[in-house]
């Protein structure tokens, strides 16, 4: 099997809910370091600097360019302005090294949020989002981060469709107090 159709199943097909723990609620959320890119501009991305500005929404997800992780990052763009009224900051990580990235935040993220490089896994080990079945790529997992540097919420779905509603609910929740 070729590695684009290989990769179009894994991001596609392979949506059944997934057996994979991420980390709790109220756990404290690793620090990182990475080069991201917004809008094809490529930038250090720090996590503790992002929480100064408020929660933030960290999403893993396999491969770039594949068709659930397009789905998923039409969908983060979409919402963008809903994010940033609830005063997030949406960033995705992938293995994929930042040239590809560059490209997807164009295309795909649309220019709304940025996308960061974890080419050796250290992020998404530590996140403890590594794929069940291919451990050199990462499980569709999202987080959201308070400025606190907790977790408040995370949710793990193969399927890219519930990952924008969730994590938007949980911002309105820890707005109101709830989480």
């Amino acid at each position: 099997m070729n590695r684009l159709v290989s990769r179009l199943l894994l991001c596609g097909l392979l949506a059944s809910p997934a057996v994979h723990a991420a980390l709790p609620a109220g756990a404290p959320a690793p620090d990182f370091s990475t080069q991201a890119s917004l809008g094809g501009q490529v930038y250090a991305f720090k996590l503790n600097e992002a929480l100064k500005q408020g929660p933030v929404v960290l999403y893993f997800f396999p491969a770039a360019f594949t068709q659930g992780c397009t789905i998923e990052a039409h969908n983060f763009a979409e919402a963008t302005d809903e994010y940033k009224a609830l005063g997030a900051t949406v960033i995705g990580v992938s293995t994929d090294n930042i040239d590809t990235l560059n490209k997807f935040s164009v295309s795909e993220c649309r220019g709304k949020f940025a996308v960061a490089a974890d080419g050796d896994g250290k992020i998404m080990k530590s996140y403890d989002a590594v794929h069940d079945r291919r451990p050199e790529m990462a499980q569709r997992v999202s987080y959201v981060i308070s400025p606190a540097g907790k977790v408040l919420y995370s949710y793990t779905d193969m399927s890219p469709e519930h990952h924008v509603a969730n994590t938007l609910r949980a911002l309105r929740d820890w707005k109101a107090g709830k989480l």
